[in-house]
């Protein structure tokens, strides 16, 4: 079934990435797969580095080309969630990073919508002749792992990291 599409933010949707960010603050979690969103002090900000960030040419040190996708319903076209697929892997990344990073906002879980990003992102990782992909999670995070499993995921093994341990799933596409 699909419910969702993978859309490349641009300008016109602060108000809807600023509520997400919101959402994510007050519930506490983590903004996985979001270009940093985090820490970004205004909008305009982040969306200068998510746009530097998509080419070799301009993306930041310390990190790896990138495109980052809003996850956003075919029906109310609503922002569930985000999904950030790198275009190659650095050391750290190979170890506890992978090609893929995302998050669903919390009203949004449990409504198969991870697993729905994973396979879209997936397809775009074809189109950038990424021909396996490496998907890492916490250890403790079990509907990642379910997430990861469900399309296809092949877990390589465990990697320890100060208080973290992080599963190495792959996901071969050819």
């Amino acid at each position: 079934m699909k419910r969702l599409k993978l859309v490349l933010p641009c300008e016109k949707d602060k108000d809807k990435i600023l509520d997400y960010k919101r959402e994510f603050i007050e519930s506490g979690d983590n903004i996985d797969g979001s270009a940093g969103l985090q820490n970004a002090k205004s909008f305009e900000d982040w969306y200068e580095a998510f746009c530097d960030n998509q080419k070799e040419e301009t993306v930041r040190e310390p990190l790896v080309p990138s495109s980052t996708f809003m996850a956003i319903t075919i029906d109310k076209e609503e922002l569930v969630g985000m999904i950030d697929i790198r275009h190659r892997l650095n050391d750290y990344l190979m170890n506890f990073g992978g090609h893929i990073g995302y998050s669903v906002r919390k009203s949004q879980r449990l409504k198969g919508y991870a697993s729905e990003m994973l396979f879209l992102a997936l397809k775009e990782c074809e189109k950038l002749n990424i021909s396996k992909v490496l998907i890492t999670c916490n250890q403790n995070n079990i509907g990642s792992a379910k997430t990861i499993l469900k399309n296809a995921g092949k877990l390589e093994n465990e990697v320890a990291e100060e208080t973290r341990i992080t599963q190495r799933y792959w996901i071969d596409l050819v």
